[in-house]
């Protein structure tokens, strides 16, 4: 377990230089061309698939196929053909350099001169099923422009373009799906992300009756920066108080004061990974060594429900399904008012794996909750419970978290630990 006890002084983990990131991210992309594509090619029954790009307007799915260390000049466009037992061919048909990872047949600078190779490439090898991104549920699925899609079906000719097909399903598969590299790499991700937000709730960060929520989040978005890493999303930092204070200090006060709750949400984008954080601080009064009880209680039925929520996790279930389990024996139990609103993480921070729940729909997100879970998922454990505690009374305290956790080995965890122990400031 991640209790927020950790020194602001403590060592802050190795953050890697750009060297060294474009090392282990092609490490990672050969480990998921060799082993994630095929698998989710063939799942979707896609004999080729096609990425199509322009140099400023990258199809997401692109962005996930390519080094770290190169330039997409212009028109982008990647071959996949499945082979059978010889595995599935990776062509380069741009003038992006991929080192080995692909073939290069094309070492033009016209674009005029990709789209009838690109037609000769199809005739020479006939598939029957030409998986293009066309999608329609996920986001992350869509990426080819209409202006693209004209130019690639005039290229083909109607007898061609009559076999282009959604690749939808190979889309959320491939950008769902994480190998070992992957995995090893998003641990370590998430440990620099969870050290990032500790300093933050540090006498390093905070003053009390000086800093404002603002501040808090310009000095998490200014020390992300300066460790060379990208944010997944602007960063939140949220005051909860007591209707006492809020009348004394006014609605709009932002001023981190003694006897606030702060709430974070905030995450990391670095090597191509994401990380997504809840957690909250409390800034002790005068004697005070710890949050009051009544939170702490509360935080433990959110715990609680963290704990029903990784342990529904069953490979082929729907993320609709999953909802349904969690919130059956969350009510069951008698956890207060619980309610669930998780998303795959990984690649991208809010697609394409089954989506469980949204803070409006707590019975049946269609599409995105239709989608099913498999094995080497990351996810948001992103969660609540509603309920009164004594020390504010009259007033129901909403007790968000989120963490980011793994499905492997048949069972979910959290990827570095969680939060059972407020930050104290």
């Amino acid at each position: 377990m991640m209790t927020p006890t950790h020194s602001p002084h403590c060592v802050f983990p190795k953050v890697l230089p750009m060297r060294d990131r474009a090392a282990l991210v092609e490490k990672a992309l050969r480990k998921r061309l060799d082993t994630v594509l095929p698998l989710a090619m063939r799942e979707a029954e896609l004999d080729m698939w096609l990425i199509l790009c322009q140099e400023d307007n990258h199809d997401p799915v692109f962005n996930t196929l390519i080094p770290m260390d190169t330039w997409c000049p212009i028109l982008q466009i990647l071959v996949f053909y499945d082979r059978g037992e010889q595995g599935i061919e990776r062509i380069n048909l741009s003038m992006t350099g991929t080192k080995d990872l692909y073939d290069r047949p094309w070492s033009g600078q016209r674009f005029e001169e990709q789209w009838p190779l690109l037609r000769q490439i199809i005739e020479e090898r006939n598939p029957r099923r030409i998986g293009i991104n066309i999608g329609s549920v996920q986001w992350a699925a869509g990426g080819l422009t209409h202006n693209l899609y004209l130019q690639l079906t005039g290229a083909l000719g109607p007898e061609l373009s009559g076999r282009l097909v959604s690749a939808e399903p190979a889309a959320t598969r491939w950008l769902a799906t994480l190998t070992d590299v992957d995995i090893e790499m998003h641990e370590h991700v998430v440990r620099v992300a969870h050290r990032l937000l500790a300093e933050c709730y540090s006498d390093r960060a905070i003053t009390p009756g000086a800093t404002t929520t603002d501040d808090l989040e310009w000095y998490y978005w200014q020390r992300a920066a300066d460790l060379g890493l990208e944010m997944a999303f602007k960063p939140f930092f949220t005051l909860v108080r007591s209707e006492e204070s809020c009348r004394r200090f006014g609605a709009d006060d932002r001023t981190i004061r003694q006897g606030d709750f702060v709430r974070s949400d905030v995450g990391i984008k670095y090597m191509g990974l994401n990380s997504d954080h809840q957690q909250w601080a409390y800034v002790l009064r005068p004697g005070e060594r710890q949050a009051p009880e009544g939170f702490r209680a509360l935080m433990a039925q959110a715990n609680r429900l963290q704990d029903i929520f990784m342990s529904e996790f069953e490979a082929g279930l729907t993320g609709n399904e999953i909802l349904s389990r969690i919130l059956a024996r969350a009510h069951h139990e008698g956890l207060p008012k619980p309610k669930v609103y998780s998303h795959s993480l990984g690649l991208y921070l809010h697609e394409p794996g089954p989506l469980i729940g949204l803070p409006w729909e707590q019975e049946w997100c269609e599409g995105r909750g239709d989608v099913r879970l498999a094995e080497n998922m990351a996810f948001t454990m992103e969660l609540g419970v509603r309920g009164m505690v004594p020390e504010w009374p009259g007033q129901e305290i909403g007790m968000g978290l989120e963490e980011d956790v793994l499905f492997s080995g048949g069972q979910c965890r959290p990827i570095d630990g969680r939060q059972t122990e407020f930050y104290l400031v």
